[in-house]
């Protein structure tokens, strides 16, 4: 055993905890829930337990994996308890071929991160953590690709690992310890110096009739697929297949021996051109193209063989924008096939925001992850690059219907919220989806923002005094230049008007619009001034018809409105340390003293637009601001005249939010991300920052990975989490 694999073997023997704790912090217990979206993001693959009926597991590219629980009919996410980020970024999963119990889950999110093989006994229960030298990407391109890591079923001890970057690997001691295989032919391409993902070897194949393994590459190479007639130790090119273009992304073998494999002009899940299905019989080393729809766009992403009939598979497209994806099946090894797409419906009854306010919803896209129910071969699942999709009736004649199989998987990526002080106690901003007015938290709701639909909502804000006025701002994939990035509402959001703000003059020449996706807009507290911060703020009374410039600020600053006096604005210039307020409706803004603050605030300003304010205004109480510097919270009650030091040297504040008062309290309760005693975690103080309490626990870490928090003005205790990848979490009090 070489040095690494000793050294690997020591830190495998840790079981998962949390980060280290200050045992003398004081706790307040906290109920923990998501607020229902439903799926939410891109899934890259189901993978279905061999040997116990109703197991099956989901990865995700940014938010864990999840085990089904066939007996409550919702999805377990398994890795709330870590603390470490990139274990978030599921590369690739592997249920024991013998022992239901068992499941490996190899972890890592991107190449400068940290990577580890995890292995549970118990379900994903608990996890015994091994950190692995070779690193993974499972948020970068190429996550869609087949599942690299595989068990030997006839020793599963003995397990191997494609890794990106690096070749393959090996364990024999059940993911304890691993060490590189220094026959197999394919070294891999090393680190890259940018962003740039690699496919290196794309999956690992076993035959559990024999000793033979296949792995595929996805890099340039004359030759793409390998296979081992021992085991795993010794390796030889197979020879035969398609032009050496084409990657293979993603295999699987029949209990006949037949090995299938999709192929791609690139490792997706954007950007594939073209793309084939092939079939290895290999027995005779005899290869066939058995593509079904040759010659169309896009490529061949999800793979599954029926376990209970040789010959019988399905395969699904991959960025085929044009008619769209779909999913085929043959029954005769890939002969001939026959498209689902025509006969298929979707049933949205729970979870209607899929529909993207069209009359009817997608089919799919980013469709990579494909699985037949080795159990109940008429059950298919899919994933997309929003939800997962499963029918019972694949089988059957005449129509399918779909349903979404995500009660439980929550893996959106809020950007923004906030929760008024009327109507609705959560808004939303969502990455990818826009966002939602959360009438309930406990079930989907109905629509996503529209009127415009945006990809990205950036910032959200409501009238203090006038809560049904919402304001919002957002961002396109696509940009497209006539379009609207702005929207208001005047009830609460259910409905939305586009906003777009004129041209802009800089110095002697007018310019093109600035309204797009980095510009937030702010609302005043009684819902009629409208500030939006382009590169010179502009500001409209009468929803767009007119606007004007505000007098006094210097460029590119962003203005925060106060809750509960309309004529009451504020505005930072980070570079300059300076704080400016208006008195007359963000008309005229001047420069104030601010004393009590330090002198830098350029730890304060926000690092891209999707970053949370630093300056907070109290609901309810004019001239009331709370201001994060340097990790440290300041308050102001004079309208931004004198600041003082709130919270203490002894926390380091990372996000906060305020949220309403306890009782007998004068000050709002403030929630906060920071680091006290050495452990990092959520935190709420009750008596305007001087003593804090921990709310989450060692069972809630959710890899750290928050954007912004905000407490509810209407509910003593609640905060609201945005997290990156498990989408958004409340939390209450328990007494």
């Amino acid at each position: 055993m070489n040095k690494i694999s000793r050294r690997l073997a020591l830190l495998a023997t840790l079981i998962l905890t949390p980060a280290a704790v200050d045992a003398a912090a004081p706790e307040t217990p906290y109920l923990w829930r998501n607020v229902v979206v439903g799926g939410g993001g891109f899934a890259p693959n189901i993978i279905y337990s061999p040997v116990e009926k109703g197991l099956a597991y989901l990865r995700t590219d940014m938010g864990g994996a999840y085990r089904w629980d066939s007996r409550e009919q919702v999805w377990i996410p398994l890795q709330d308890g870590f603390a470490e980020s990139s274990y978030f970024g599921i590369e690739s999963l592997a249920p024991d071929p013998k022992d239901p119990n068992v499941v490996y889950v190899a972890a890592g999110m991107y190449f400068r991160d940290p990577a580890a093989i995890l292995r549970s006994s118990n379900r994903g229960r608990t996890w015994s953590v091994t950190p692995v030298p070779f690193k993974m990407g499972g948020n970068e391109d190429g996550r869609g690709l087949g599942e690299r890591l595989a068990i030997n079923p006839n020793r599963a001890s003995s397990l191997l690992f494609g890794s990106r970057h690096d070749g393959l690997w090996r364990s024999d001691d059940s993911g304890k310890s691993w060490r590189k295989v220094e026959r197999f032919p394919w070294k891999g391409l090393g680190l890259p110096s940018d962003w740039h993902s690699h496919g290196g070897v794309s999956f690992v194949v076993f035959d559990p009739k024999s000793r033979n393994v296949f792995a595929g590459v996805a890099d340039p190479t004359q030759q793409h697929l390998f296979r081992s007639s021992d085991g795993g130790t010794s390796w030889a090119a197979v020879p035969g297949g398609p032009s050496a273009n084409l990657l293979p992304v993603k295999a699987a073998i029949d209990a006949t021996g037949v090995l299938y494999i999709d192929y791609a002009s690139g490792i997706g899940p954007n950007g594939i051109a073209s793309g084939a299905v092939w079939k290895l019989d290999t027995g005779r080393n005899k290869w066939t193209d058995i593509t079904p729809s040759p010659g169309t766009e896009g490529a061949y992403m999800g793979l599954s063989v029926d376990r209970s009939t040789p010959g019988r598979l399905a395969v699904s497209s991959v960025d085929r924008w044009r008619p769209g994806d779909t999913i085929w099946v043959s029954t005769n090894s890939g002969r001939t096939w026959t498209d689902l797409k025509p006969r298929s419906q979707r049933d949205l009854n729970d979870w209607p925001w899929l529909n993207y306010g069209h009359a009817e919803a997608e089919f799919g896209h980013w469709t990579a992850g494909l699985a037949i129910d080795p159990f109940r071969p008429g059950s298919i699942a899919y994933t997309t690059g929003a939800t997962v999709y499963r029918t019972d009736e694949a089988l059957k004649a005449g129509t399918i219907t779909w349903r979404p199989w995500v009660k439980g998987i929550e893996q959106t990526v809020p950007i923004t919220l906030i929760s008024p002080t009327g109507g609705a106690h959560l808004i939303s901003g969502i990455g990818d989806i826009g966002g939602f007015v959360h009438d309930r938290l406990d079930a989907a709701a109905r629509q996503i923002h529209l009127n415009p639909h945006l990809n990205n909502t950036n910032n959200l804000d409501y009238a203090g005094l006038n809560p049904n006025v919402v304001v919002r701002s957002g961002s396109l994939h696509v940009p497209d230049p006539a379009g609207a990035y702005l929207a208001w509402s005047e009830d609460g959001g259910h409905s939305w008007s586009p906003l777009l703000a004129p041209p802009l003059k800089i110095g002697d020449q007018m310019t093109a619009r600035f309204d797009f996706g980095d510009a937030p807009i702010e609302v005043g507290a009684d819902g009629k001034t409208f500030v939006i911060g382009t590169p010179v703020d502009i500001a409209t009374e009468d929803r767009g018809n007119t606007w004007f410039v505000p007098d006094g600020l210097p460029a590119g600053i962003r203005v925060i409105a106060d809750k509960a006096d309309p004529k009451l604005w504020y505005a930072v210039d980070y570079a300059a340390g300076k704080v400016f307020v208006s008195r007359d409706g963000a008309h005229s803004f001047l420069s104030t003293p601010a004393k009590g603050l330090p002198a830098d605030l350029s730890t304060a300003a926000p690092h891209s637009r999707e970053s949370p304010s630093a300056l907070l205004v109290t609901p309810g109480k004019a001239g009331e601001l709370w201001f994060l510097v340097a990790r440290r919270l300041y308050r102001s009650i004079d309208a931004a005249q004198s600041f003082a030091a709130a919270s203490g040297t002894d926390i380091k504040i990372q996000l906060f939010g305020l949220g309403k008062a306890a009782p007998g309290a004068s000050a709002p309760s403030l929630y906060a991300f920071g680091e006290k005693g050495g452990l990092k975690a959520l935190w709420r103080s009750t008596d305007g920052g001087t003593n804090w309490l921990r709310i989450n626990d060692d069972r809630h870490h959710w890899g750290l990975r928050f954007r912004m928090l905000s407490g509810d003005p209407r509910i003593f205790g609640r905060v609201y989490l945005a997290t990156d990848g498990r989408g958004i979490l409340y939390g209450d009090p328990l007494h």
